[in-house]
């Protein structure tokens, strides 16, 4: 009995280790993925979103107490939502050229970096999010970086690394937020709300108050358009009948 037990403990433990493998590497896998992260509520080419920028821990330990998020440059308006833990800041930038926006308006500056300063320092376990409303280029599979500095109490942390073109952003220690613009669908109705309503169809209009006022309007037309025969057939009919009433009188005054 003593044998069997002797022998179970080392089975016992070399099973367990495995396991143990497993779990230290999922582990290290969850810390290795916090990374500061982007998610679009629209990817569609001309679409407008609403970003919204994920910042999981701090600085190796250290509070975060500043988000400077760099905005690319085909994007030129952003309207960052406010945070009650936070206060909000935009930072201009000059353009080298003018251009035009949507609505035919000169624009010759563009929105380069919202900063999130922290009111109290964000601690190393909490999460927050910070949300950027804005409209995406009209250019489909432009990817889009969102470079991003995290201050801390100690330190900072640059999110800053873009994978080059063919490269593996996975394997990046420090990749900047990014996402891929796709194809707008044939059904996208983004510009829709700039266009103006459906004009009436005059010629149906017309033809309802047509139909309204010959409805409401027909007995009185009726009595103007009486014909003049009809009116003197009844003035003859009253005549004669005022001479029949005369003649039937005179015969009674005779018989008395």
């Amino acid at each position: 009995m003593t044998t069997r037990r002797t022998l179970a403990r080392p089975l016992l433990r070399l099973a367990a280790l495995p396991a143990a493998v497993g779990v230290l590497t999922l582990a290290t896998a969850g810390t290795a993925n916090a990374h500061v992260t982007i998610t679009p509520s629209e990817t569609a080419a001309g679409a407008y979103t609403v970003l919204t920028v994920s910042v999981p821990h701090g600085c190796d330990g250290s509070p975060t107490t500043k988000v400077a998020i760099q905005i690319p440059e085909p994007i030129l308006s952003v309207t960052p939502t406010r945070n009650s833990f936070w206060t909000e800041s935009i930072q201009m930038k000059k353009l080298a050229t003018p251009v035009q926006d949507a609505h035919g308006n000169e624009v010759t500056e563009r929105v380069a970096t919202v900063t999130y300063t922290a009111k109290s320092p964000l601690p190393d376990g909490v999460r927050d999010t910070f949300e950027l409303s804005l409209q995406l280029p009209e250019t489909a599979g432009e990817t889009l970086a969102f470079p991003t500095i995290q201050t801390c109490t100690k330190g900072q942390t640059g999110w800053t690394e873009v994978a080059a073109d063919g490269g593996n952003a996975e394997e990046l220690e420090h990749p900047a937020p990014v996402f891929v613009v796709t194809e707008a669908d044939a059904d996208d109705a983004h510009g829709e709300a700039d266009e103006a309503p459906d004009e009436p169809d005059e010629a149906a209009d017309d033809a309802d108050d047509s139909a309204e006022s010959s409805e409401s309007g027909d007995s009185g037309d009726d009595s103007d358009d009486v014909s003049p025969a009809v009116g003197y057939t009844g003035l003859g009919a009253g005549v004669l009948g005022l001479l029949a009433g005369g003649a039937a009188l005179l015969q009674v005054r005779r018989r008395q």
